[in-house]
């Protein structure tokens, strides 16, 4: 049987609050989209501006240290996991040395298709 009961919860660290502020910004701007492959439905939140620039210098120590850090198309990108495949359900930021846009993945199921 399952166990119904909430889940634990704790205060949230700093970087939780680097997800929060670009999540207010994406919804506030109303940039989110959703994505999908076979089995996996997302919603993709793209914060830009001042919530990106904070997202993407917040992860450059953690790029550093896992090894996410990347370039492509002119343009430079920290993750908060190393990308495998492709960029499907991974959470990036990416500037061109002047604009910063982070996209953060929701993995919503099949809810949203």
């Amino acid at each position: 049987m399952p166990d119904y009961r909430p889940i634990a919860l704790e205060e949230p660290t700093p970087r939780a609050q680097l997800y929060a502020d670009c999540l207010a910004d994406a919804t506030a701007n109303r940039r989110f989209h959703r994505a999908h492959d076979e089995g996996t439905s997302l919603l993709v939140f793209t914060c830009t501006g001042d919530p990106a620039r904070a997202f993407y210098d917040g992860l450059a120590e953690w790029s550093a240290q896992i090894g996410s850090q990347f370039q492509h198309a002119s343009r430079t990108y920290r993750s908060t996991s190393r990308v495998r495949q492709n960029l499907f359900g991974v959470d990036y930021c990416a500037t061109d040395g002047t604009q910063h846009e982070c996209a953060l993945t929701l993995n919503v199921g099949e809810f949203v298709r």
